[in-house]
């Protein structure tokens, strides 16, 4: 596997590319721009990251459509 889509919440936010050393990030979602161009070791570990940010988004998406805000 030389590249495949990354998808969060059944949506496309980039590709991966196999390069030395892992996979490289290219992001087609704005909200997923901070891991462009970010190499990971392992496609589960570029998988996970993705995870956990479209989680974290969801969660402040909640907040602010509940009329909560969140202070970090």
């Amino acid at each position: 596997m030389d590249h495949f889509v990354v998808e969060a919440n059944k949506a496309v936010v980039g590709v991966a590319v196999r390069v030395a050393g892992g996979f490289r990030f290219f992001y087609s979602d704005p909200r997923f721009r901070a891991l462009d161009g970010q190499v990971f070791r392992r496609a589960r570990a570029l998988a996970h990251t993705v995870g956990e940010m479209a989680l974290r988004m969801s969660k402040l998406e909640e907040g602010h459509a509940a009329g909560g805000s969140t202070v970090h």
